[in-house]
Parts: C-alpha cells; structure tokens; sequence
C-alpha cells in the first residue's frame, strides 16, 4: 500500500471565500509594509552609489531612448551586467526626473510586491495559510532588509527578486501542467532576474529543493521489501502535487536535472559575464583561507542577525588577514554540524530545504571572490533568509500543534514578534533618513570603518561642514593609506582651502590608488580645474582630456576644456566643448556658460535660447550666475 503523507492541519479560516482571504491578508501585508516603510520615501540620495547608479551617471540622465537601451544591454559598468537594473533607473528618471522620492517609492512598492507574491506561492504550494503568512510577514518586516529598499543603488535587489518570485510562481505553474508556453514563462522571468542581478544564480538549484518540497516531486521510492534494480535505486517518484490525478509516476532524479539544463546554461552564462565584468574591479588580493574563514564566520553572522537584527550596518568591514581563525573553524563546524542533521532528518522537509536553501543562495554573495571592502552585506541576505524564516514558521506550528498551545496563547506570541520586528524596522529606517545619521551609527557599530569615515566627511562636506569632515579623512587615511576617497577628498579640501599645488600633488597620487576609471576621472577633472585657477591652461588642458580619456561622459571635464579653450582665446572650440558638457549634463550653469560664449562670439539668437532654457530649469538662476562669473574671472 503506497504511504500518503499527511498534510497539516491549520486553524480554520475566519472566511468562507478563501480569494477573499486571500485578498485581505494580502492588503495587510501591504499596508503594514507602506506604513513602516513610509519615512524611507523622505530620504535623500545616498551618498554612496546612488550617484553613479542614478543621479549623475549621463546614460540615465540622458533618459529612455534607443541608444540608452543599446547601451544598458552592452555596458559591465560597476563592474557588472544588469540590463534591465539600468533601464529601470532610466525610466524613473524620464517619469519622475532627479528626486529622490519617486526611486524611493518605487523601491518600496517592489519589496511590498514581493512580499504578496511570496506569501501567494507559499500558500498555493502548500494550502497552509498562517504558516505562509508567517514567513511573508517575516520577510516584510525584517530590518535586515532596510538595506535593499532604503538604498536607491540596490533598485537592483528587489526588481531581481520580484522576477525572482515570478519566475518561482511560473515553475509552479509549469509544474501543474508542462508545456512549452509554461516552461517559456519560467525562462523569461529567470533571464529577467539574471539581467536585472546575478545574485539569483541559484535560482535552478533552488528549484531541485522545492521539487522535494513543498512540490513533492521528488520523494524516495519505497520498495516494499522488493527487490529494486540498481537503475531505480537512483530514481524517485513524480508526483504533480494537487493538480495531478491518478498514481504517482516513477521518473529518475536525473530526468529532474535535464528539465533544468536550458536553466543551469543561463547561470552558467550569466557566471561567464559576471565575471568578466568584475575582472577589471578592485579586488582585495587575499589568500584562500581568508575567504574561506570570513565566508564561514559570515554564515554564522547572518544567522544571528535573523533572530537578533540589531547592530546593523551599511558597511561591515572585511577583517582580511586579522579574521580569527579559531572562531572561523567554529563557525565551520556548526554550519556542517546542522548540515548532518538536516540529511538525517531530511523527512522534515521544511526544515531539510529551508537550511539548504539558506546555505546555497548565499554562495555567490558570501565573499569567496572579494570585490570591494565589505566582509558582509545586509542586502546578500534578501533571498537566503527565506529559507529561515521557513524554518521558524513551520517549525514553531509543528511545535504547536504537539504541544496543543491554545489558539489565544500563539495568536498572542506571533502578534507581538511581529510588533517587535516593527519597531526594530522603524528604528532602521530611521537611520537611513540621511546620510550623517546613516554613517554615525555605521561608525559607532563596527571598527577600522574607513569607507564610513569617508562616506561621513563627504556628507558633512555637503552640509557646509568641511572643518568637521577633515578629522573623518584623516582616520580614514590613517586606517588604510592607500584609500582612494580619503585621498582624493583630502586634496579636494585643499583645493577648497586655495591651496592648489598641494591638490595637485594630492590628485596625482590616485593612480597608485585605485584602478578604478571613475575615480581616477574625478580626481584628473578637480586636478585640470586646480591648474586653470593657477592659470597653467596647457596642463588643465591635458588633465581634462586625460579624464574624458577614462571617463568620456564627463561634463565637467567638457566644460573646463570649454573654459580653459576661451581663457587662451579659441572661442570656437570653447563653444564645442560646451555644447558638449550640455549634452552630458542640461544643467542651468552649463546652459550659462555656453550662453555667455555665444554671445561673445556673436550668436545672439543661440545666446537667448540657451538662457532661455537655463531660466526654464530653475526659478532663481543667482547662484549659477555667479558660479560662471567666478570661473571667467580668473
């Protein structure tokens, strides 16, 4: 006689209509994540990333046209492919321009998007309604999540995970009935979550452990006592689930792996492009046990911050050689230790794919290449703590249900849990609401931070601040000497302070720096403008076409060829090279100076457009007029 596991019984449902349930746990759970998410759609740009990803990256800027669209499939800039990332950020800019609360919003209503479709799959999947609002609720609230909404830059985040969840709801879907249209349905939703973030890699591995459950498309063959020939040893049986009449049919595991091959190409590829992308990135050079101690001390990290998420910050540190060994083989131990036990009890299915799923959708974020500064990163967590919250949901209602707790009694436990996420998530949030509160609290929770010290200084440059800013730059130079940001804005002080041999000399240390172009750009574009106020034009000059060299949509190396060109009396070119730093950049200043150059070249009517389309960009053009008349006063 086949053995037919038995389903778990839940609380009945308070309505008759379960679309009707549905529906209203569904508003819930939007509007407990609108509501606690509301101040974040307040919040400024960040002043890390978001620049380059949003407000001054000329691509985006320039808005949605065929050319944007040709280049967002071909560029790996941020060392990186993400296609559909660089069109959603050019498409807010061409609906909403250069605000930061339309990104904000849109943000929000992604994670608020994935969080209903992701309590949707779980209830189809299953049938269990209060265990899938668990773990939706869990994901909704959870502040380790702050990060990839509050962060305009991880847009990248939850757009992937949004085709993430329609490319999982899509396998169910195909798995209710094959066909070609349904398998096409979960290809384009996958391609669509590669091209928007290679973090959903594992997608095709993730789906083996949902074919063992909640689908129970994969389960052991029971013999019977009969005798199994050595091919059906490494079989299981298919069973289509709910949708599926008759008896269960026997299909090899190996059939499972082949449904999948046209997935595991697409990981494959988007692995290839990944890292070709990052293969001109910064990469911290360190030895194999390093990454190999930190990504096990990283494991345990993410855990604690499931069940205790305080201390969380926008920059954990890489500990690089200083990583302690002895805590690192601990950490080794208990992951495989819980390992051992999850194949053990693999019968527990909840808790057998909930563990592994936590462990597999983490690798490609857990370090093993290291790209950048951090040792950890709240926004790696977005996908691989569903596994755990599966685990808490399922696990706690098993815990229920043998030890009979009163409906009243649960009820009570899991309303205040959750009312204790809130607050946890509003304080978080709290802390993204700018940029000098965002890094304080970064510094005041982690040590040798040098990159907060930066981002720090930088914000209180913003405000005016520049004497607080200084002590910033200078631990973070102390911390690390060869910090790109600490050098190029200490020189960058230097040359606010009128010293600008002294940030010339600054600039010309970046190269040893970093390899990275933009900055590098940066720093040559400021050093060029140190020269023009020293009024060495030839070498202003050159430093100008060196950055446009590393960066060519520089505008501000355009305009300070356009300025240096007319200081040396060739107004022709210095027309040229302002049309230019327009076309990268419709500021009012850059409609300024090509106006005044017009005029003096005697092209009133070009002149008067150009002004006219500075006076339509802003109210009060005061300040911009000065800004020109500074610079032609040298």
């Amino acid at each position: 006689m086949e053995h037919v596991q038995q389903r778990p019984v839940e609380v009945s449902c308070p309505f008759h209509d379960s679309r009707k349930h549905r529906l209203i746990l569904s508003l819930l759970l939007v509007l407990a994540t609108l509501a606690l998410y509301n101040p974040v759609t307040r919040a400024p740009f960040l002043n890390y990333d978001d620049s380059a990803y949003f407000v001054d990256n000329p691509h985006v800027r320039a808005g949605l046209s065929w050319k944007t669209v040709t280049w967002a499939f071909t560029t790996t800039e941020l060392s990186d492919w993400k296609p559909v990332t660089w069109l959603s950020h050019t498409l807010d800019a061409e609906l909403f321009g250069f605000k930061p609360e339309a990104p904000h919003t849109i943000n929000v209503l992604l994670h608020a998007a994935n969080v209903v479709i992701l309590f949707l799959i779980l209830l189809s999947a299953t049938g269990l309604v209060w265990r899938s609002l668990g773990v939706a609720a869990l994901f909704a609230l959870h502040p380790i999540n702050v990060e990839s909404v509050a962060w305009i830059a991880e847009r990248k985040n939850v757009l992937s995970m949004l085709f993430f969840l329609l490319a999982l709801a899509a396998y169910g879907w195909y798995v209710r009935r094959p066909g070609v249209e349904r398998y096409l349905a979960v290809t384009v939703a996958y391609a669509l979550a590669l091209m928007t973030k290679a973090q959903v890699i594992t997608f095709p591995f993730a789906l083996l452990l949902l074919d063992y459950w909640p689908l129970s498309r994969l389960a052991a063959v029971e013999a019977g006592g009969a005798e199994v020939d050595a091919e059906e040893r490494d079989c299981f049986e298919f069973r289509e689930g709910r949708a599926g009449p008759g008896a269960p049919l026997k299909i090899c595991f190996w059939r499972l792996i082949w449904e999948k091959v046209p997935w595991f190409a697409l990981s494959a590829a988007s692995a290839i492009i990944t890292m070709r992308a990052e293969a001109d990135a910064t990469q911290v050079k360190l030895p194999l046990w390093a990454h190999l101690a930190n990504a096990a001390l990283s494991y345990v990290k993410y855990l604690g911050k499931a069940f205790w998420p305080v201390n969380l910050a926008a920059i954990y540190p890489h500990p690089e050689l200083t990583v302690s060994i002895p805590a690192a083989i601990l950490s080794g131990f208990a992951l495989v230790a819980v390992s051992i036990v999850a194949l053990v009890f693999r019968e527990r299915r909840p808790f057998f794919v909930g563990w592994f799923w936590f462990l597999g959708t983490l690798v490609p974020m857990i370090g093993l290449v290291q790209i950048g500064v951090h040792g950890m990163a709240d926004r790696y967590a977005y996908i691989p703590l569903l596994g755990i919250f599966v685990i808490v949901c399922w696990g706690a209602a098993a815990l229920i249900e043998k030890w009979r707790v009163p409906t009243m009694v649960w009820a009570t436990g899991a309303a205040v849990i959750l009312m204790m996420l809130g607050f946890a998530l509003h304080r978080q949030v709290g802390y993204w609401g700018d940029n000098v509160t965002l890094w304080n609290h970064a510094l005041e929770i982690t040590e040798g931070n040098y990159t907060a010290e930066d981002n720090l200084a930088t914000a209180l440059i913003a405000q005016g601040k520049i004497e607080e800013a200084v002590p910033h730059l200078r631990r973070a130079e102390f911390m690390r000497p060869d910090d790109p940001l600490s050098t190029l804005n200490l020189a960058t002080y230097e040359q606010m302070r009128g010293n600008y041999q002294a940030a010339i000399e600054g600039y010309a240390k970046m190269p040893q720096c970093t390899k990275d172009a933009s900055l590098q750009a940066m720093a040559r574009t400021n050093s060029g403008y140190a020269h023009y106020w020293l009024k060495q034009y030839d070498k202003a000059k050159l430093d100008f076409e060196v950055a446009l060299s590393l960066q060519p949509g520089n505008s501000g190396a355009y305009r300070g060829l356009g300025l240096a060109a007319q200081k040396t009396g060739d107004l022709s070119h210095a027309i040229q090279d302002y049309r230019r730093a327009v076309e990268l950049a419709t500021t009012p200043s850059n409609y300024l100076f090509l106006a005044q150059a017009l005029e003096i070249d005697r092209q009133t009517e070009a002149a008067r457009a150009a002004q006219t389309q500075a006076a339509r960009m802003s109210a009060d053009l005061g300040d911009d007029v000065d800004t020109v008349k500074h610079f032609l006063s040298n």
